[in-house]
């Protein structure tokens, strides 16, 4: 009976082992395809390309997030720690939020939106009040990976975004 709970174990450290190790896991879970969804919806509305998902942008995003979480605080990666991809963060309490509420959020962002050459891309001065929004909908975007965290009472997302949008001088779609 105990090599057979060994063997029932050995599966799962084993996912561990290379998860930690580096090596890609095979698709999104269910919260990250619920998330890549989200993204797509507001795409298709736009007549936008869909998304496709990359296991390697989510794996850069959760190592993002883990130093998040250890920081204690939200704050964007540069742009050459992440390879310049677009990078979207979302904190808010554990278990309070899901996927499709956290992508609504950055949607959100829509009602401030003008469109035009970025960052000329907003009702006011600032282009980061519409940032994640034009992030989600930016036309030569591909792929996405995001992460979840907890830390304490918050939970943490990053998205990450291949290639990255928000360039100068470009429309978003």
């Amino acid at each position: 009976m105990a090599l057979m709970n060994m063997r029932n174990l050995a599966l799962p450290i084993l996912a561990l082992v290379l998860a930690g190790a580096g090596v890609a896991r095979a698709g999104p879970s269910d919260f990250d395809q619920k998330l890549l969804d989200a993204h797509n919806r507001e795409r298709a509305s736009l007549s936008l390309p869909p998304l496709t998902w990359s296991d390697k942008l989510a794996q850069d995003a959760a190592a993002w997030a883990a130093h998040l979480a250890a920081l204690g605080h939200a704050e964007h990666s540069k742009p050459d720690q992440r390879g310049h991809a677009g990078e979207s963060l979302w904190q808010g309490t554990a278990g309070a939020y899901g996927p499709d509420e956290i992508v609504a959020g950055w949607i959100a962002e829509k009602k401030d939106f003008v469109y035009g050459p970025f960052p000329a891309v907003t009702k006011g001065d600032d282009w980061h009040v519409v940032g994640h929004y034009t992030q989600v909908v930016w036309r030569n975007t591909t792929e996405l990976g995001c992460a979840k965290t907890t830390a304490g009472a918050w939970d943490i997302v990053v998205c990450r975004y291949n290639p990255g949008g928000n360039l100068v001088g470009e429309k978003p779609y």
